[in-house]
C-alpha cells in the first residue's frame, strides 16, 4: 500500500468517533447502541472499500465521516423500518396474496387497539375463574350465522382440512372426485394433505365427470367419509358434471359415513348480487346436511388468515381433542379480528357497508370511472413525461377465489416517455409507501377499485416522482 493510500486510510474515523456524532447518538438512544455500532462498522468497511477502489487523496476526515454517517443511517433505516407495512394496491386484485389478502374492517382494527393493548380475555371463564375454550365466542357467532351445531377455528383452511381428515379418516378411506383434487397456492396439493393426515385417498369419476354411482361403487367397509372440495381457484367448463352436495350427503348418510364439505373461500353472503356466479354459502352447506364444513376466514369473509370448521357437535368436539389441535390453533389477534368481522355479518347490510372486501365489490361502474378520471387528471398535472389516460378493463377477486369471473372497471393508463414500463413499475414499488400496479400492452395500469381512503395522494406523489427523471 503506497504512502498516499496509507494516509487516506488514517483519515477514516474509528467506530467510537462516529458513534459520538450527535445524529448517531440520538439514533443509539432510539434503536440501541449495539445496533447502531454494527451499522457504523459496516458503513466504515463500505467507505474503506470505496476509497481503495477510487482513491481521492484530497478528501478530508470530516467529509469521510459524513459519508460514513450517511451510510450508517441508510443501513439503520433498512434494518429498523418495518417490512410488514402499508402498501397501495392499485392492481385491481381485491384479495392480493402478496399484499395481505383481505383488508381488515375498521371495527377489527379498533378492537385490536382498544382491547388488546394490555392483557386480554382469551381463555378464562370470568364467572368461575377457570380455564375455558378460546374459540367459544367464535363458535357462538358461527352458530348464529350458519346454523351449525358447533364450530372452531384453526390457522388456515389447509390446516382445517388436514385436521378434519386426520380426525375422521386416519387409517381409513376418504372418497374424492378426481375433478376436485385441487392444488392451492404454494404447490400444496390435496393428495399430499390427505397423505399427511393419515387418511387414504380413493379417487372416483373422471377429471370432467363424476356420477353418484361412482361414489356408491367405491364405498367399502374401510370407508370413513366422502369429501367434496369446491374448486375455488379453477373451473371445469363444458362437458362436465359433479354430484350436488345434497346428493353426496344422502349417499354418505345412507352408508353411515361422514360428509365433509370443503367450500374453500367461504361465503356468508350471496356473491351473485355482485355479478358473480353463485358461490357455496356456509349456511347452505349446513342446511344441506354436511357433517363438517371447512373454509378460509380471510377470503370471502374478509377477516384475518384462519380456517373455520363447522358442523355436528360430536365431530367438532373430536377435532378439538385431536393431537394436532394445539399445533394449528390461533392466537388472540386472529380471534379478535375474526370476532369483530363476524359480528358485522349479523346484519348483512352492515357487512356490505363495513367489510372492505365487500365495499370494493359493491363499487359502481360510474363511481370507479369518475375515480379513474380524477386520478388520471392529477397525475397528468404533475408530469409531462408520460401519456396518461383511462381505459376499460377488469378487476379480479384474486387469491384463488371466484376464478374466471372478472368485474368491469376503469383503469388509469400510464405510458412513460423517458423510461420503460418495467422501470416505472419498479420505481412505484420502491416508493416510500410501495405502490403496486399492473403492466399490460406497454402501459402501467392503476385500478381504482382497490384503492383505499388516502391512497390517491400516495399514488399521485409516487407516479410524478417516478416519472420525474
Amino acid at each position: 500500500m503506497d504512502v498516499q493510500i496509507q494516509q487516506l486510510m488514517r483519515r477514516v474515523p474509528s467506530v467510537d468517533a462516529v458513534l459520538r456524532t450527535p445524529e448517531l447518538e440520538a439514533l443509539a438512544a432510539e434503536c440501541g447502541r449495539q445496533t447502531v455500532a454494527e451499522a457504523v462498522r459496516a458503513a466504515i468497511d463500505e467507505v474503506r472499500r470505496q476509497l481503495l477502489a477510487q482513491p481521492t487523496p484530497d478528501v478530508e476526515e470530516p467529509a469521510i465521516q459524513s459519508r460514513i454517517v450517511a451510510a450508517a443511517k441508510s443501513r439503520l433505516e433498512a434494518v429498523m423500518k418495518p417490512f410488514y407495512r402499508r402498501a397501495v394496491n392499485a392492481t385491481g386484485i381485491i384479495l392480493h396474496t402478496g399484499l395481505g389478502r383481505a383488508v381488515l374492517p375498521a371495527k377489527a382494527l379498533d378492537q385490536i387497539q382498544q382491547t388488546l393493548q394490555s392483557y386480554s380475555l382469551i381463555q378464562v371463564d370470568r364467572e368461575t375463574g377457570k380455564r375455558s375454550r378460546r374459540d367459544e365466542r367464535i363458535e357462538e357467532l358461527l352458530r348464529r350465522l350458519t346454523g351449525a351445531e358447533a364450530a372452531t377455528v384453526v390457522n388456515n383452511n389447509a390446516a382445517a382440512t388436514a385436521i378434519v381428515l386426520n380426525t375422521v379418516g386416519k387409517g381409513k378411506e376418504v372418497i374424492v372426485s378426481r375433478g376436485q383434487l385441487v392444488e392451492i397456492g404454494g404447490s400444496f396439493r390435496l393428495p399430499e394433505v390427505m397423505a399427511f393426515s393419515g387418511a387414504r385417498l380413493v379417487e372416483v369419476g373422471t377429471t370432467n365427470k363424476t356420477h353418484p354411482r361412482d361414489y356408491e361403487n367405491a364405498i367399502t367397509e374401510n370407508t370413513a367419509a366422502l369429501l367434496r372440495v369446491h374448486p375455488s381457484n379453477y373451473k371445469i367448463q363444458g362437458f362436465a358434471a359433479e354430484v350436488p352436495p345434497d346428493e353426496m350427503v344422502a349417499i354418505a348418510h345412507k352408508h353411515n359415513l361422514v360428509m365433509i364439505d370443503d367450500v374453500g373461500a367461504g361465503a356468508l353472503v350471496d356473491f351473485s348480487q355482485f355479478g358473480f356466479e353463485p358461490e357455496p354459502m356456509l349456511p347452505n352447506s349446513i342446511r344441506q346436511g354436511a357433517d363438517i364444513v371447512t373454509c378460509s376466514a380471510d377470503k370471502l369473509i374478509g377477516a384475518s388468515q384462519g380456517g373455520l370448521i363447522l358442523g355436528k357437535k360430536a365431530l367438532i368436539d373430536a377435532v378439538r381433542k385431536n393431537q394436532f389441535a394445539r399445533i394449528v390453533r390461533v392466537g388472540k389477534l386472529t380471534l379478535a379480528v375474526l370476532e369483530a368481522t363476524l359480528k358485522l355479518f349479523l346484519d348483512e347490510s352492515v357487512a356490505l357497508r363495513e367489510v372492505p372486501t365487500l365495499q370494493m365489490l359493491r363499487r359502481s361502474a360510474e363511481e370507479i370511472r369518475d375515480h379513474a378520471e380524477r386520478l388520471a387528471a392529477q397525475i397528468r398535472d404533475g408530469t409531462v413525461a408520460a401519456t396518461v389516460g383511462t381505459a376499460n378493463g377488469f378487476s379480479e377477486m384474486g387469491s384463488g377465489s371466484l376464478p374466471t369471473q372478472n368485474l368491469a372497471t376503469t383503469l388509469v393508463t400510464i405510458t412513460p416517455q423517458k423510461i420503460s414500463v418495467d422501470v416505472l413499475a419498479q420505481r412505484l414499488r420502491l416508493h416510500e409507501t410501495p405502490v403496486f400496479a399492473r403492466i399490460q400492452n406497454d402501459q402501467v395500469l392503476l385500478d381504482p377499485r382497490t384503492l383505499r381512503p388516502g391512497d390517491d395522494e400516495i399514488v399521485v406523489k409516487a407516479a410524478t416522482a417516478s416519472l420525474g427523471d
